[in-house]
């Protein structure tokens, strides 16, 4: 909640302030719609459903513009749809992201010289909840600063009682289906967080490593194998080589001695080896490598654990107790006194996995643990996309999901953690093995135990679409608003979060995927293309900018980033242009409520109206239409540069410009104006709202005096079209834009009035004399009037007497001295390109400079000519 949440926020104003100050407007208007309901959705409603969750930020987490950027698509999305007329519910809620919290909560514990064994698993959770209750959470007071459109009384936390009932129900009818099941498989181990972690929590980065070449065996039976993990050859139990690698048959089905054991391993042929790479002989670790365990597993070969849950070896002999790096370094010195090692390579530069928590190095580590079996349900994802159920946009990212669901291994799914979702599965006394759904007691006295594991945030987070409506219950809200309309999300996670919601969605609902779209964005990036990172300096706190340039103008800068599946680049001269955006928007509301612009009683007939009226309601239309396909296609940054071009170009540039002589003159054309451009501001005020949406309240309730914007009707193409008015427009934008370029080429002043003659006869500009004089500042001919320089232009002709207002034969000599100065850049260019050495040595980059110096030299020596032929004789 904002500060202002308790007081009674002031109603709309009937006039503006000279200026927008984005603070004192922004919080009080978001409490309102809040405490109106605007953003509540009704079950029982008979209007058509949009749904639309959001991906559940962690509950440790902070707003960062990777929220803000998908929030205020989301929003965009679900503001468009509410004035459309559909029951529009996006759902909010958190994650109780399991390793984050209890990270977060054992330094706080650590502080106080304890860990969570000393409290206890009980109590550790109670802890858990306190802080979840104090502190955790911080990210939905950012988003009300955002302006997310939620429906707050619906919000959900994935640990909540109705999620945990949701949680073991779907467990337990997967266990009962026999897609769940425990076994011992190689996962992700940190040994920090001393639990398995899911792939989408390894980052994985290039760290300088070693590879050591050593040699197993002796004489014409030896063999030499590589390896970046030395320590890990304790737990070797084969040699793995290709089938056809003539250098190695001989020794397939024969042993070889492992260096500094007393054991023998045998050589195996297997066709995951790679013959070309290193010397074509790999070592296989069955328990510490998921390739090596599939190896081990197609050939029966033991899986030898010499690690322990620290990283620490436990292998027999000398080097037991040493944490696995301490044994690199012991087990290579070793090898090399015994003459073993063959090559060594310092620094081996390589990809190596880390936990994206705490950063320690990722352990592959067989391991007891509960699992998803996923061929049914994958098959179930695939399918759903591809027979047109579930669309992804944009339709080149359909690859990348079914390069994934269809080759997607059994999900691992316990986590040795205290938070999180206990896994139900109560052990016996004489082994036992009982599965408890949420209306069943569990087994209890002497030797009964619950297992210890929780399960994968991801499990409980793949339910999101129809938990937060009350599954398992068949609630209103479950069919009201399932499935739900479309899912805005990074293209990062389509692989996790995105393939499990739609396993489990088809899984849980009979068949019916958990949206229509699956609609995929990118990744915020800096201004010059760069991941944003703390470590790189370039991360940015999006509140900062909130409170520098107001919310709108980030949400904005954001929008007009959003090309689907691309990244985003963003710099603060950005936002800050976002601001002058919503500053020109606020001025010319000004002007036209100062000059009578009003929304009252229907439009005048088109014959009642100027060309320019025509012109501009017909645009206005043709931009309706393009806005509604953009965002019928999630092109979001197409429908914010056509509204930004249109509002600030066409609207304030062009039609607010010419329509001031229109308010000057007064009479019947002035009121048929103010109505129509009343009209043009209300229906591009709304257009706008979805992406800006608190200047456009503010603006739209002075403008028409309506209870809010959220709630008014979105503007429909009412097909009106004028392609003579448009051509008419087209025709004065040419003459007015022509005329201030020749204007500004020869020095004169933007205010500096010049006599002039107009020849308008026969053309359709013949009726906007007086405006392009007003515009053009260009004042009667007089008897006096010399035409020194005439600019014929859209079939008209302007005659110009510039006598009196420059020094011809001053401006022909500096003219002549800029052509000089580009004829001699253009030789030098041209000189340049021409030279066969030079563009056999010079970088790409330096040619293309070149070339772009030269195109500019042509430019400039093309314009200063027509500017020279222009000139009267000196």
């Amino acid at each position: 909640m904002t500060e202002n949440a308790s007081q009674q926020p002031p109603a709309p104003t009937t006039e503006l302030p000279t200026q927008y100050a984005p603070a004192d407007v922004e919080g009080p208007l978001y409490e309102r719609w809040v405490e109106r309901g605007y953003f509540e959705a009704d079950a029982k409603s008979d209007k058509p459903p949009y749904t639309v969750v959001i991906p559940p930020p962690n509950v440790t987490g902070s707003l960062h513009l990777g929220h803000a950027f998908e929030h205020t698509l989301i929003d965009a999305l679900t503001r468009r749809k509410r004035m459309q007329g559909h029951e529009t519910l996006w759902q909010p809620g958190m994650d109780h992201a399991g390793i984050a919290t209890q990270n977060v909560v054992e330094r706080e514990l650590a502080k106080e010289g304890k860990s969570r064994h000393d409290l206890g698993r009980e109590a550790f959770v109670e802890r858990v909840w306190q802080w979840k209750a104090e502190s955790g959470g911080q990210i939905s007071g950012q988003m009300r600063r955002l302006g997310d459109g939620v429906a707050w009384s619906r919000e959900r936390f994935t640990m909540d009682e109705g999620l945990s009932q949701a949680v073991q129900t779907i467990f337990k009818r997967l266990y009962d289906d026999e897609l769940i099941y425990r076994a011992e498989r190689i996962i992700n181990w940190c040994p920090r967080c001393l639990t398995a972690i899911s792939d989408i929590e390894v980052e994985y980065q290039d760290d300088d490593g070693e590879l050591v070449s050593m040699r197993y065996g002796d004489g014409d039976d030896s063999i030499v194998v590589a390896t970046t993990r030395a320590e890990t050859m304790l737990g070797d139990t084969a040699v793995a080589v290709h089938p056809d690698d003539e250098r190695y048959r001989h020794l397939v089905g024969t042993l070889v001695k492992l260096p500094l054991t007393d054991r023998s391993i045998p050589v195996v042929a297997d066709e995951h080896v790679d013959p070309e790479f290193g010397t074509g002989a790999v070592k296989v670790t069955p328990a510490h490598d998921p390739n090596d365990f599939e190896i081990g597993q197609r050939h029966g070969l033991p899986s030898l654990t010499i690690m322990d849950e620290h990283a620490v070896i436990t292998a027999h002999g000398p080097f037991q107790g040493l944490d696995r790096l301490e044994a690199r370094s012991a087990i290579v010195a070793a090898l090399r006194a015994e003459g073993r090692i063959v090559a060594e390579k310092r620094p081996y530069v390589h990809s190596v996995g880390h936990c994206s928590r705490c950063k320690t190095t990722i352990e592959p580590r067989l391991s007891m643990q509960w699992w998803v079996k996923v061929g049914p349900l994958a098959k179930a994802a695939g399918d759903a996309v591809r027979d047109g159920r579930v669309t992804i946009h944009p339709q080149e990212m359909e690859k990348r999901y079914f390069d994934w669901v269809d080759n997607l291994h059994d999900w691992c799914i316990s986590r040795q953690l205290w938070w999180g979702h206990r896994i139900p599965v109560w052990y016996g006394p004489d082994g036992e093995v009982v599965c408890v759904g949420p209306d069943e007691q569990p087994p209890s006295g002497e030797g009964w135990r619950q297992d210890t594991d929780v399960l994968d945030t991801w499990f409980s987070s793949g339910l999101w679409p129809f938990s937060t409506l009350g599954w398992p219950e068949r609630t209103e809200s479950l069919a009201k608003f399932y499935p739900n309309s479309v899912l805005v999300t990074g293209y990062d996670i389509l692989f996790f979060w995105v393939a499990r919601m739609m396993m489990f969605g088809l899984y849980a609902m009979d068949g019916t995927p958990p949206f229509h779209t699956i609609a995929l964005h990118g990744m915020v990036r800096d201004q010059f293309g760069k991941k944003m990172s703390k470590s790189f300096g370039n991360a940015v706190n999006p509140l900062d900018w909130m409170d520098k340039y107001g919310s709108d103008a980030l949400r904005f800068t954001l929008a007009r980033g959003a090309n689907p599946g691309v990244d985003v680049p963003i710099g603060e001269d950005w936002v800050q242009g976002s601001r002058n955006f919503a500053n020109k928007l606020w001025n010319a509301t000004r002007f036209a409520l100062m000059n009578g612009a009003t929304v009252e009683g229907p439009l005048p007939e088109p014959s009642a109206m100027s060309s320019t009226d025509r012109w501009i309601l017909s645009r206005l239309n043709s931009v309706v239409a393009e806005v509604d396909a953009y965002y019928d296609d999630y092109q979001f940054a197409k429908l914010s540069d056509t509204l930004f071009h249109f509002a600030w170009d066409e609207v304030f540039d062009w039609y607010v410009e010419l329509s001031k002589t229109v308010f000057q003159a007064g009479g019947e054309p002035a009121k048929v104006s103010q109505r129509v451009l009343g009209e043009v501001l209300d229906v591009t005020l709304k257009l706008l709202h979805p992406v800006v949406p608190f200047v456009t309240e503010t603006l739209w309730t002075t403008l028409t005096g309506g209870e809010s914007i959220v709630i008014a009707d979105w503007p429909a193409d009412n097909g009106f079209r004028d392609a003579a008015a448009e051509r008419e427009i087209s025709s004065l934008q040419s003459v007015i834009t022509e005329v201030r370029r020749f204007r500004a080429d020869q020095g004169l002043q933007p205010g500096q009035r010049v006599p002039a003659r107009l020849t308008l006869d026969g053309t359709s500009l013949a009726p906007h004399e007086t405006a392009i004089r007003q515009l053009l500042r260009l004042q009667p001919e007089g008897d006096s009037f010399t035409a020194t320089a005439t600019l014929p232009v859209a079939g008209a002709e302007v005659a110009l007497d510039l006598s009196g207002t420059i020094d011809v034969a001053a401006e022909r000599k500096r003219l002549a001295k800029d052509l000089a100065a580009a004829e001699k850049e253009k030789a030098q260019a041209t000189a340049k390109l021409g030279n066969e050495a030079f563009l056999a040595k010079a970088p790409d980059q330096v040619v293309d400079k070149i070339r772009t110096r030269l195109a500019k030299a042509e430019e400039d020596i093309t314009r200063i000519q027509s500017q020279l032929e222009k000139l009267p004789p000196a």
